[in-house]
């Protein structure tokens, strides 16, 4: 049986949309992307300030637009995708973080999945975990979706939930609506679940990460950015977050998500059975925080998995919770942000990485 294939290279400002284009070619995108059906780009913004590490970068995307043109894909069947969750607004978000520009720059549609898209009523074949138990009255997902090709396009950072968040992750917000908060307490059989929706609907399934500036300690907001000038590309989303999770100091195995999904055969989550090309990194190690917590996420732990468990419904699910919208808005964008969060991303602006995002 073919090894799954995980394309790992190093980059810098200079050369990174050639690099991106490299990355893909070594994880060999075309054979897993055919022509005709539409690909979605699934954008990842995990916040609406531009924060390094946090949100798919300008770059990344251009990169990834430009391959796909410079290789003969249909600019009129190459979009971008972004959805809303109830405390991070996109529409910010693609002007703070630069993507609007790449998009308008390269003609292509710009799509909300929001705002005038259908959704429909969708019965998994494969085995569901979780998802049939917290959506009794159906999953639904954006209809476009059914018979496309999607590329992912994460950051290499960590999760409070998590550990570590990428391409599995990255599907969270495009496949379900605003109350995929509903499914923080089994997170990890809910993206597994995800994976097997992902690979009955689309024709083909690929991710570019972009680890050029990565993200360690309480993520996805509240990390300290390095430096790490690197990218990642497979067609094997359970690979690619593995070997981004063994590179960030994790055993890929112990991550619930990526065990269940190696298991259930949804893909590969064994570094010793992922072929890594490009860059050797058997000796890399950027010894990434397992346990870091912000107050807010410490909060929601106590309701998901600790002593306020038997509450959650009524915190979380009843007319009383926008209460926790309203104190992740205040924590995170008042209180964090202003005093923490900005001085680190001047940081970041001051190095040749932050100059490359101010072009944008």
């Amino acid at each position: 049986m073919e090894k799954p294939t995980v394309a790992v290279i190093r980059t810098s400002p200079e050369s990174v949309l050639e690099d991106i284009r490299k990355v893909m070619h070594l994880a060999q995108y075309q054979k897993f992307l055919p022509k005709g059906p539409e690909i979605a780009l699934k954008i990842n913004i995990s916040w609406h300030y531009y924060y390094p590490a946090c949100s798919t970068t300008p770059w990344q995307l251009e990169g990834v637009i430009k391959t796909l043109l410079e290789d003969g894909y249909s600019r009129e069947l190459i979009y971008a995708c972004h959805n809303r969750t109830v405390v991070v607004s996109a529409k910010k978000g693609e002007k703070r973080n630069k993507h609007l520009p790449v998009i308008q720059k390269y003609g292509l549609r710009n799509i909300h999945l929001y705002e005038n898209e259908e959704w429909v009523k969708y019965e998994p074949k494969g085995k569901i975990r979780v998802l049939n138990s917290i959506f009794p009255e159906g999953i639904q997902i954006p209809k476009r979706f059914i018979g496309s090709n999607i590329i992912h396009l994460p950051t290499m950072k960590t999760h409070v939930f998590t550990t570590m968040t990428g391409a599995m992750k990255n599907a969270f917000g495009g496949l379900l609506q605003e109350r995929r908060h509903w499914t923080h307490s089994v997170i990890h059989e809910t993206l597994v679940d995800l994976l097997v929706i992902q690979k009955e609907i689309h024709r083909g399934l690929f991710a570019v990460m972009d680890g050029t500036i990565a993200g360690d300690g309480p993520g996805p907001r509240c990390m300290v950015p390095h430096i790490k000038n690197y990218l990642l590309a497979s067609a094997d989303q359970v690979a690619i977050d593995a070997i981004a999770a063994k590179m960030m100091g994790f055993d890929p195995l112990e991550l619930k998500f990526i065990r269940l999904a190696h298991e259930e055969g949804l893909g590969c989550g064994d570094p010793r059975e992922i072929e890594v090309v490009g860059e050797d990194i058997s000796e890399v190690n950027f010894h990434f925080s397992k346990s870091a917590n912000t107050f807010a996420s410490f909060g929601q732990k106590l309701i998901y998995w600790g002593p306020l468990k038997p509450l959650e419904k009524f915190l979380l699910r009843s007319f009383i919770t926008p209460w926790s919208y309203l104190a992740s808005v205040i924590f995170h964008d008042w209180i964090w942000h202003p005093f923490v969060g900005r001085r680190r991303t001047r940081q970041i602006l001051k190095t040749s990485w932050g100059e490359l995002f101010k072009k944008y």
